[in-house]
């Protein structure tokens, strides 16, 4: 979700990465404060928790604001904080697994009629392999400190680069589960997100009884579908496709289920939440988000 986010300390990182260096202030803000700041400044967009206070999806149909999407997307998972060194359970190879079978599924096709300056959105992911960091990880509300750490462990970034920070940070106060930015790497322009441990986290969880993942691997991967369909329909801090209230097409979606799991390109099943579709919408084929509106596609 489109945020109001208040400046921070300048980032200093030997001019390797740049952003605003912005971090989240109360999810209560009005949505007139966010549209005032949506014309006048970068964004970062918060996928809220459950219960906590965010737009809901009032108006219908998503309108672009101009600028370029993702035609396709090259990934890499970053695991950072000490846990990870050790790490023996499933979501590492989980999420791995989510993002290879993400590329040319029937859930990324749902996002695969939006066009920007530079094309249509593409449903083709190439997934690197994953980095672990095992220094400590900090800086969850935080968009410079994460960028940094994108900036570090990637060495050879590249302009459709999407790169996803996995955090062993448990949630606690903050009202969302994660979210995703763009910034700059040794002069290229990047998409990164952010995601806390979210182990035993109810505010983040899809409650998946069919797909036999752990509830820690299930609760990620639905918000990493969330983030990345976003990142790939609204890449850049400016332009892209949201709604007249700033609301991208997972938050249109979010926390809505039509199935019980999807399954992806690579045979692996998954319980994610459904992707806005204009074309849904105006054609009545879509199933109904939490206002009822039947735009919502999970491409089952």
């Amino acid at each position: 979700m489109r945020a109001r986010w208040t400046i921070v300390a300048a980032l200093s990182l030997a001019a390797a990465c740049s952003d605003n260096s912005q971090q989240p202030t109360s999810p209560t803000q009005s949505i007139a404060e966010d549209r005032t700041e949506l014309a006048t400044g970068p964004r970062t967009h918060v996928f809220y928790a459950k219960g906590q206070a965010g737009r809901k999806p009032g108006s219908a149909d998503m309108i672009w604001h101009n600028g370029p999407i993702m035609t396709s997307v090259v990934s890499q998972n970053i695991f950072w904080g000490t846990s990870w060194a050790n790490y023996s359970g499933d979501k590492i190879t989980g999420l791995d697994a989510f993002m290879g079978g993400y590329s040319g599924s029937n859930y990324a096709k749902t996002s695969d009629e939006y066009t920007g300056t530079n094309g249509t959105v593409g449903n083709t992911v190439t997934a690197g392999s994953h980095i672990i960091d095992a220094t400590a990880a900090s800086g969850g509300g935080n968009t410079g400190a994460i960028l940094a750490e994108v900036c570090k462990v990637i060495t050879n970034p590249v302009a459709n680069g999407y790169y996803s920070v996995y955090t062993d940070l448990p949630r606690g106060n903050a009202g969302y589960c994660a979210w995703h930015s763009h910034g700059t790497c040794n002069g290229v322009g990047v998409q990164f997100a952010f995601f806390w441990k979210l182990d035993g986290d109810a505010g983040c969880d899809p409650v998946d009884n069919t797909t036999g993942h752990s509830q820690g691997l299930a609760a990620l991967a639905n918000v990493a579908a969330h983030e990345l369909s976003e990142a790939r329909t609204d890449p850049d801090v400016q332009g892209g496709w949201y709604d007249r209230q700033g609301a991208e097409n997972g938050d249109k979606c979010a926390w809505t289920f039509n199935v019980a799991s999807v399954t992806f390109s690579n045979g692996t099943r998954w319980k994610v939440q459904g992707e806005w579709s204009n074309k849904a919408f105006d054609t009545g084929t879509g199933y109904p988000n939490r206002s009822g509106q039947k735009g919502c596609l999970d491409g089952h």
